[in-house]
């Protein structure tokens, strides 16, 4: 018999929208993959060869379990000068991934009993983390037209003597939306006068639009800064994903307990994983510039096609690279025997007739959305697009 902890979670529905494509191109079927939240960029070639100089060099055995204190020292450098944050190294430890990290932190912060307050729509793992460690997620539903931003007090009416923590996410996943200082303020008051932890995920903080600035709620208030615990990592700014690099910084009590859990479980990130994220995070940053200019393109043009559907209404991202659409228009349709009635059931559909993969909205807490990443070619973009629009134009 399985454990009761084991019951509680599903798979990831995004990586099992992605292999589910995958499977399908592998059979020699043409799908338009709208469904992984990956950079489509190579990993650029200064840090490929940092990670060749690492093999070459024997930088192969086990690492400190936090992570090398060249990796540390260069995101204690790179939260300064992009986030006016100041850390130690016992402040910050290196994980497989953000992912990773944020298990971590769960592992270290929660216990029965405790309530974790998570904005929604929310990226799909946070719920089953919570769940995974005993604790209770509470969702906080936010909305298209306050640009699925959490209400200030919204977040006081939900805090109880339970609450353990927040979790934030800007740039997010799954809108693409972001938030701006003064919403940062408000939010960042009401946590402080209740003396909750601040979870702030900031893997996307690379890729903003339209001159929109990434702000890090702890860089608001040093109080704050000792309750708030910042996620980050180098896989969406330099095309890393399979690297599997994040890091956590935060205060040295909750590092220090993360660190040991971390030992007890995949001890160190991978070693010539980290001397390639040290060289990352040092070395020319002209890539991120590039990447974003062409992801800023992509967003454009995908949002407004989006928009040219009749039915379909999407509001523009100002972060990461997804697009929100919302699609509820288009539930109790059908077409070819099929009805229509959640997003679960649109993105099966569009699947198998449109031959598009897209993630249902219901699986980050909006059944009336579906997301779609543009972390694709422009050409991909518009064939599916196109695919898109045909298939639900047969829904009557």
């Amino acid at each position: 018999m399985l454990s009761e902890r084991a019951g509680r979670i599903q798979p990831s529905p995004t990586l099992a929208m992605d292999a589910k494509a995958k499977a399908m191109k592998a059979a020699g079927i043409d799908v338009v993959n709208f469904g992984v939240g990956e950079p489509d960029f190579d990993t650029p070639e200064h840090i490929k060869e940092a990670a060749v100089k690492a093999l070459r060099d024997g930088c192969t055995k086990y690492t400190p379990v936090g992570g090398i204190d060249p990796l540390k020292d260069a995101i204690i450098e790179k939260l300064r000068r992009d986030n006016d944050l100041r850390y130690s190294r016992e402040e910050i430890i290196v994980s497989c991934g953000a992912k990773h990290s944020l298990y971590n932190i769960a592992q270290a912060l929660f216990n029965p009993g405790d309530e974790v307050l998570i904005p929604s729509p929310y990226w799909v793992s946070y719920p089953d983390q919570v769940l995974l460690n005993d604790a209770t997620p509470v969702f906080l539903k936010t909305v298209e037209s306050d640009r699925f931003t959490l209400q200030p007090e919204d977040l006081e009416a939900h805090i109880t003597e339970k609450t353990r923590a927040l979790i934030l996410n800007s740039p997010s996943n799954p809108t693409g939306l972001t938030y701006d200082r003064e919403r940062l303020e408000k939010i960042a008051e009401i946590v402080m006068k209740h003396d909750i932890y601040v979870i702030s995920d900031e893997i996307y903080e690379k890729l903003t639009y339209d001159g929109v600035p990434h702000v890090s709620i702890a860089s608001l208030d040093p109080v704050l800064k000792e309750k708030t615990i910042v996620v980050n990592g180098v896989s969406k700014s330099y095309a890393m994903t399979g690297w599997r690099i994040g890091y956590a910084a935060g205060p040295k009590d909750v590092i220090r307990a993360m660190t040991n859990i971390q030992s007890q479980s995949t001890s160190n990130p991978t070693s010539i994983a980290q001397w390639a994220a040290v060289v990352a995070l040092t070395g020319p940053q002209d890539f991120i510039a590039t990447m974003r200019e062409e992801f800023e393109r992509r967003r454009s043009f995908l949002v407004d096609e989006l928009n040219a559907i009749p039915g379909v209404h999407c509001l523009m991202p100002t972060g990461a690279f997804y697009a929100f659409p919302r699609t509820n228009h288009f539930y109790g349709r059908a077409a070819n025997g099929r009805t229509i009635s959640s997003s679960a059931d649109l993105a099966l559909y569009l699947l198998e007739e449109g031959k598009v993969a897209l993630v249902p909205g219901g699986a980050f807490g909006d059944d009336n959305h579906v997301r779609l990443s543009y972390a694709t070619s422009l050409g991909e973009l518009k064939k599916g697009v196109e695919r898109i629009r045909h298939a639900l134009q047969k829904l009557s």
